[in-house]
């Protein structure tokens, strides 16, 4: 016994196609057309806009408005012009008012502006003799093709297609209904409006194009900046890596170490001191685990020290060979401050340093170092650029870097342009408390 299953059959391709082009036409053409959609003020931050004076400027928002009251102007002469044709005065009047109104109604409502003016060429063109360009007059030409173009304007192009197949259908079943096939005449408003919709739907595509890339550059632009952020603070955790691992191994040594230096200990004591080593090793170890998934697979841990600010000599020798003259300040009293404020302290003059190369070649910088009640002022300031020598632009990731170490430290950090045109920048990390010299656990 054969079962069959029975369902629906599908549609041909001819037929979903010829459906998916009525839908599009009644969504494009016929559903609401006589929505009201105001036409929106220009931006005047443009190219047209610039080349006007600065006090009209402001009013070029309104140019777009300007442009279809123009038209629908010279489209009412147009049809006043048969005043001189014999025809009564207030007839002529009628004929202009008539073509001119569809052009004035695509400010608010475009759809229906492009129906009425398909209405008022077939009310108007019982007005006219059968001859050129019969349906249309030389003021409903006009007015129709300035319609289209302005909706156009405003529409995406499938519009301005749909709109061309419209007009070429009522310009050649207008006359065969009317039972003047004799006088039809599409061509010149076939060829007329297809070009003119050709030019607007070319605009509105590298409008279109324009925008998304605009649009796309802000996305990738963002994205920039937070892959920055994320490879800053992913440098800085590489660098605080050695430094954090060093003191969590010290106090594993020292808690281990501390009970053969107290003769005959309690055992409470020497229960208190494994308890700190074993928590000192597990700490130590989920450190490893967790900020070694910051390191990349080529990353290769430094075999020299890391810097601290007593190397900042050798940082500003070389500074100067590369040709900026740079004059070094300390003030305070010059005491040992803990790595991590050392290391980035460090890192911070680096930068600014090289920031001053790169910006301001051949001027003059300054680095106050700054030992004060609380914490460490650094302060690194150059002057304008000297000579023929253009900057060379960096990459933008400095101030972010610099930014990120202070916030780690909870400090704070201005960066700007000084008053003698260089620039500066100024941080203050604070320290709580005072390092204590590490003891030989031997």
């Amino acid at each position: 016994m054969t079962e069959t299953t029975t369902g629906a059959t599908p549609r041909p391709p001819e037929l979903r196609l010829a459906s998916g082009l009525i839908q599009s036409l009644r969504d494009d053409l016929l559903t609401d057309p006589f929505a009201y959609r105001p036409l929106a003020p220009m931006r005047t931050d443009g190219r047209l806009p610039r080349l006007l004076p600065r006090r009209i400027r402001p009013k070029a928002a309104y140019l777009p408005h300007a442009a279809v009251a123009a038209a629908a102007f010279f489209v009412f002469l147009l049809g006043n012009m048969n005043n001189f044709n014999g025809m009564p005065p207030v007839q002529a009047l009628v004929i202009g008012v008539l073509a001119a109104a569809p052009v004035l109604m695509v400010l608010v409502r475009p759809v229906g502006a492009f129906w009425a003016s398909l209405a008022v060429t077939a009310v108007l063109s019982v007005l006219q003799d059968r001859i050129m360009v019969w349906p249309w007059s030389p003021a409903t030409f006009v007015a129709h093709l300035a319609v289209m173009t302005f909706v156009a304007m405003r529409s995406r192009p499938r519009v301005a297609g749909w709109m061309w197949v419209a007009t070429l259908v009522f310009g050649t079943a207008l006359p065969i209904l009317v039972g003047s096939a004799h006088s039809v005449q599409p061509a010149p408003m076939a060829v007329t409006s297809a070009m003119a919709l050709l030019a607007v739907t070319v605009r509105n595509t590298r409008r279109e194009a324009r925008q998304e890339v605009t649009a796309q550059q802000e996305v990738t632009a963002v994205e920039r900046d937070r892959r920055t952020l994320l490879e800053e603070r992913t440098t800085i955790a590489r660098e605080l890596h050695d430094v954090v691992a060093h003191h969590m191994s010290v106090v594993a040594i020292q808690a281990e170490a501390a009970p053969y230096r107290v003769k005959n200990p309690p055992p409470e004591l020497e229960a208190a001191f494994g308890t700190i080593r074993e928590n000192a090793v597990a700490a130590l170890t989920e450190l490893r685990r967790v900020l070694g998934v910051v390191r990349s697979a080529d990353y290769e841990a430094p075999e020299a020290p890391q810097p601290t600010l007593a190397s900042l000599d050798g940082l500003l020798a070389n500074v100067r060979e590369t040709g900026l003259s740079v004059e070094k300040t300390v003030t305070g009293a010059v005491r040992e401050l803990p790595q991590g404020v050392e290391l980035s302290a460090y890192r911070i003059v680096q930068e600014a340093l090289s920031n001053s190369l790169r910006h301001a070649p051949g001027a003059v910088a300054e680095v106050e170092i700054s030992y004060v009640l609380g914490g460490l002022g650094i302060r690194v300031v150059n002057g304008p650029a000297v000579g023929d020598v253009r900057p060379s632009p960096g990459a933008g990731h400095g101030i972010t870097g610099m930014r990120e170490r202070v916030a780690m430290l909870e400090g704070e950090m201005t960066a700007g342009k000084s008053s003698t045109g260089g620039y500066e920048v100024a941080v203050f990390i604070p320290v709580h408390g005072r390092p204590r010299a590490e003891e030989d656990p031997a």
